[in-house]
């Protein structure tokens, strides 16, 4: 078997698309990214180095006694809005620790593609996180100053995140995909 410079490039390049095109929750997650009781809160996501077009998003707890399994809030989100301002009436789920976010096929819930860091719900009426809460891919932030209040009427306004991300998402449309690298790859190792 002969292989063609092309073959081991294409083959180079589906891995290494594999492996750099991914998805990841930025917020909440993580000791100084949490969410307000009662409050508008916001989720946000790795949009330009993500595969998916879009996801199912869920919210799920480590405790069965608080939550049995992820529930759906989101039954299909757009990959290219980034981010997304989740209102008070859409989750209302009790003050605790150990909630994540899920980002799953729409089509079956426990592929999950991203989960977040687990996170805080903090009790009605405390602070936000610290405009200054720096979210960061792997999962860790740092913070530092006073959040602003919330109150059950608030919006997220004081989040780390904002609701819109400013980009359409054409951006992404160049990105090559892994998976068609590696078929072209593979037809060229079969017929070089």
């Amino acid at each position: 078997m002969k292989f063609s410079a092309a073959a081991l490039s294409a083959t180079l390049a589906a891995l290494v698309g594999s492996t750099v095109a991914q998805l990841e929750i930025i917020s909440p997650g993580g000791p100084n990214l949490w969410w307000v009781a009662g409050s508008d809160n916001v989720v946000s996501w790795t949009c330009r180095t993500s595969p998916f077009t879009n996801f199912t998003v869920l919210i799920a707890n480590s405790d069965p006694k608080v939550l049995t399994a992820p529930q759906a809030f989101i039954a299909q989100q757009n990959n290219f809005d980034c981010s997304k301002l989740i209102t008070k009436d859409q989750i209302n789920q009790a003050p605790g620790t150990g909630y994540t976010i899920q980002l799953a096929n729409i089509f079956n819930e426990t592929d999950i593609f991203a989960e977040s860091e687990p996170f805080e719900i903090k009790a009605i009426g405390s602070s936000y996180p610290a405009s200054s809460a720096t979210p960061t891919i792997g999962g860790s932030a740092t913070a530092s100053g006073s959040g602003s209040t919330a109150t059950g009427t608030d919006a997220a306004a004081a989040s780390s995140a904002s609701a819109t991300s400013g980009s359409n998402g054409a951006s992404n449309l160049g990105t090559p995909s892994g998976l068609a690298a590696l078929v072209i790859a593979a037809l060229g190792l079969t017929f070089a």
